[in-house]
């Protein structure tokens, strides 16, 4: 009988990188998760660690300073960190995908050589500015303007952006920007990117404080004030800037997708792990069939997000359709964490509620998931597009 396609079984390569991440998050980022969460601090001192373990610049081939790894192992990568710290999860995942990814996949040759090798041993962080006050799912209602000084040839940028991960930390080196530069001819704002480097003139930034969830990561308010811009800033061509935006968080899907998976299998153990020692009527509570079934429900879930997103990573990695699957995985990883955290929360009773368990954490940082990269009323559109278009 001939061999058929498909395959669970990961490579010797990924089972040994998930053993070394999961060694490292354990060993390195276990004892500093509830302190840094507490005092909302970015760890600079972690994030230099995860440079050096090579968690940055994944997918960067190695002539830009990465690693030239594949997606399947950069998702393992994100996902053994979540099972521990979303936060520092988040770090790896913002930065190789929305932050480096954007110029990588975008950028002149030119681009890539002066900001890349920076970006992929963890000494700087890109940003990914999209969001304003007054667009988030509306990503197309943009009010930052870019207007071209055709004398000096420079960009002239006004405008805000908000929710901006890693924009105010003291080893940010830029943002990715989207701003309009004029209009269609169908009337609608014409979007281009650009590429700036955090210390230009007339970029002004604000540190974000009382996050209720990725407290250890960096949050930024952005200003733009007669910001001048070389020509060669521009991201792609004019015009482009809504559809590299696009495409690069079609991309991040999967890897906020891994942080859901690595969350709730992370808010699992923490469950099972106190089932099996905590006694309630008498008896270990994972032998009570209530908490049983919770479990098992968890591990169901777990199961099936696992395998939703390993195809849709698949997919991508093997340059085939997988849009719709992001989508699905995302949408999918993001209810499971928040289920597992939920269930996780209700086995530990009063204990999951005060800090000094980590489920607690676990509980909060499930929220984001369902409104960063997309709220799951955005994903279920853009599933029910291409169900609808097939």
């Amino acid at each position: 009988m001939n061999e058929q396609g498909y395959n669970f079984t990961e490579s010797e390569e990924i089972l040994a990188l998930r053993t070394s991440v999961r060694r490292f998050a354990k060993e390195r980022i276990l004892p500093l998760a509830r302190e840094l969460d507490e005092s909302e601090t970015f760890s600079l001192e972690l994030t230099k660690e995860m440079g050096e373990m090579g968690f940055f610049g994944v997918l960067i081939p190695p002539e830009y300073g990465g690693q030239g790894l594949d997606y399947l192992s950069y998702i393992a990568i994100v996902e053994e960190l979540a099972r521990i710290d979303s936060s520092q999860a988040a770090v790896v995942a913002v930065n190789n995908t929305l932050g480096a990814g954007s110029i990588y996949y975008f950028g002149t040759e030119e681009q890539k050589q002066n900001f890349l090798p920076g970006l992929c041993t963890g000494e700087g962080l890109w940003s990914f500015a999209l969001t304003e006050a007054d667009s988030g799912s509306d990503a197309r209602s943009c009010k930052t303007t870019a207007v071209y000084d055709s004398t000096t040839k420079e960009w002239v940028i006004n405008g805000s952006k908000i929710w901006i991960s890693f924009s105010s930390t003291k080893i940010s080196k830029g943002i990715t920007l989207q701003a309009v530069t004029g209009q269609t001819a169908d009337k609608q704002p014409e979007l281009s990117c650009f590429l700036v480097p955090i210390n230009t003139p007339g970029l002004a930034v604000k540190s974000m404080k009382g996050k209720m969830m990725w407290r250890a990561t960096d949050t930024g308010e952005l200003y733009f004030q007669n910001m001048r811009l070389p020509a060669k800033s521009l991201l792609g061509e004019k015009g482009e800037g809504f559809n590299i935006m696009m495409k690069m968080l079609d991309r991040g899907r999967l890897s906020i997708g891994a942080i859901g998976l690595g969350l709730a299998q992370g808010a699992f153990d923490l469950a099972l792990e106190y089932a099996q020692y905590r006694e309630a009527f008498g008896k270990k509570l994972c032998e009570h069939q209530a908490i049983t079934f919770k479990l098992s429900e968890m591990a169901t879930k777990i199961e099936a997000a696992r395998n939703l997103l390993y195809k849709a990573t698949w997919l991508r990695q093997n340059s085939l359709p997988s849009e719709k699957e992001a989508a699905m995985a995302k949408l999918f990883c993001s209810e499971v964490a928040e289920f597992c955290a939920r269930e996780g929360q209700q086995i530990f009773g009063a204990y999951g509620l005060i800090k000094e368990y980590p489920i607690e954490r676990f509980y909060r940082d499930a929220a984001l998931l369902r409104v960063g990269e997309g709220t799951s009323e955005i994903l279920k559109m853009v599933i029910g597009k291409h169900i609808c278009n097939a």
